[in-house]
């Protein structure tokens, strides 16, 4: 579902899942380990939040951050590579730089460009988020694939868009597929 709107970002990869706790961050993680020594790489994590007072994008009550946010998005640069929240991981694996993006469903695109704008131009990202390809375009659309779980709706709706979908039982993956991860000066493919 690419549409005029649709932002194309070459050097972006965009890692999706069937569900939480998938393996989204841990493969963003292996990734940004194999290319940070070769160029300088930005995480991005995107919580697509559907109702500003409603249930935690990630279910239950959660921490309340997204139910807070004012206005239609919020950026935030992670520092603390100690940490154990996902942008804390992808920093210690090496990215550069780590954002996460928390934004109304509905103002995707609007959120993401205000983010493009605080990076250089031709920026290397490996991104986290399913509902983000319905804004952007990037170089690699891949989708984490659990056998232990059904899709999320959010999966659901990018199902299709995926370039590649890499299989886990929450544990290991099918790293065949990783390994056909390349960055090229063209952007992200694989092989």
């Amino acid at each position: 579902m690419n549409t005029p709107d649709t932002i194309e970002l070459p050097r972006m990869l965009l890692i999706g899942s069937s569900g939480r706790n998938a393996g989204k961050t841990r493969l963003a993680v292996r990734v940004i380990g194999n290319y940070s020594g070769k160029v300088d790489i930005i995480g991005l994590k995107v919580t697509a939040v559907t109702e500003r007072d409603g249930l935690c994008p990630r279910g239950g009550e959660g921490c309340g951050v997204c139910s807070q946010m004012e206005g239609e998005y919020c950026i935030v640069e992670e520092l603390d590579a100690e940490g154990q929240k996902d942008t804390s991981l992808l920093l210690r694996a090496g990215a550069r730089r780590v954002y996460w993006l928390r934004v109304m469903k509905d103002k995707m695109r609007d959120g993401m460009e205000a983010l493009l704008r605080e990076l250089p131009e031709d920026a290397v990202v490996v991104a986290e988020s399913n509902s983000l390809r319905l804004a952007v375009k990037p170089g690699l659309f891949l989708m984490v694939a659990d056998s232990r779980s059904k899709p999320k709706p959010s999966a659901e709706q990018v199902w299709a868009l995926a370039d590649r979908i890499i299989e886990t039982n929450g544990q290991e993956f099918d790293t065949g597929r990783i390994d056909a991860i390349r960055l090229t000066d063209a952007g992200w493919e694989c092989a």
